[in-house]
């Protein structure tokens, strides 16, 4: 009876366990985990998204099952867009949810590139939590998405003191690893913040 029950939970799950976005040589420029994972799973699921997707052929399928949960991943000029789902999952909306967060991404900056994704994670991150709550596509309109976005970054620098750094504000909200992928120290702010 436990097999049933495990299965039902599977098909329940409708949203992304997680999404990684993978350069062509393996560098990690965007990772977050919706389910709940330990650190050495985390480095497994990175290590298996590198060894099984990197190597893959173009015309290969972008599909990949891997255990209770399977990969399907865009590749979009150096970056992969893959994302892990249950096994009940559609894939083909899976496909089309990337699409709309790289349409997303691309309304943001302009034609989006590696290089955006690298010295602006923090506003990667925003579009992500802005569209997905939880892994589930909550917003699928990219006009209300970038509105939200251009809004709350409106707010930042209106509460942002002259002379302040505006990035640093936005940082608060990031784990340590991200603000250390950012280039800045954790804890420290400039502009007459407390250090610790």
């Amino acid at each position: 009876m436990d097999q049933p029950e495990e299965t039902n939970a599977a098909h329940t799950q409708v949203g992304w366990n997680f999404i990684v976005l993978m350069s062509r040589q393996g560098k990690i420029r965007l990772s977050e985990f919706f389910s709940s994972y330990t650190e050495n799973e985390k480095r497994r699921i990175l290590r298996d998204i590198a060894a099984d997707i990197l190597p893959r052929a173009p015309k290969m399928c972008n599909i990949i099952e891997k255990g209770s949960y399977k990969f399907v991943y865009r590749r979009y000029a150096s970056l992969y867009f893959v994302v892990g789902v249950p096994l009940g999952m559609n894939e083909l909306i899976v496909l089309e949810q990337i699409h709309l967060f790289v349409e997303a991404l691309d309304g943001y900056f302009n034609s989006v590139c590696e290089l955006d994704l690298v010295f602006s994670l923090h506003k990667s991150l925003l579009i992500l939590f802005e569209m997905f709550i939880g892994g589930m596509l909550c917003e699928s309109n990219k006009r209300q998405v970038l509105n939200a976005i251009g809004e709350a970054e409106e707010l930042v620098e209106e509460m942002t003191k002259p002379g302040e750094d505006t990035a640093s504000q936005l940082d608060d909200g990031l784990s340590f690893q991200e603000q250390f992928q950012l280039g800045r120290k954790p804890g420290r702010r400039t502009g007459g913040g407390a250090g610790r």
